[in-house]
């Protein structure tokens, strides 16, 4: 399951949000998203194997202050474009 992270400090590390998202899971990848000159751009996804896990980072996250932000936690979306999963056919009978 994947999360958006919002409301993060522009200085937050990739460290610090391993350590903020670790003690929930373990992660598949943690994200911050950055403009092209290379700053962050207060925001980034974390995507759990377990969904257990990511639910728990929601609970354990969501309004947590962090540098004086409350970090804004919930289930990623999908982006504009992005096709959804394939469903199988199911065959007529």
């Amino acid at each position: 399951m994947k999360l958006h992270i919002g409301n993060m400090s522009k200085d937050l590390s990739d460290a610090e949000l391993n350590e903020l998202v670790n003690p929930f899971g373990v992660t598949t990848s943690v994200e911050i998203v950055r403009n092209p000159e290379g700053l962050s751009k207060g925001f980034g996804f974390v995507e759990y194997g377990d969904e257990a896990h990511a639910r728990a980072a929601i609970t354990g996250l969501d309004g947590k202050d962090v540098r004086g932000q409350a970090l804004k936690v919930s289930e990623a979306k999908p982006r504009k474009g992005d096709k959804p999963a394939a469903t199988p056919a199911v065959e007529a009978q």
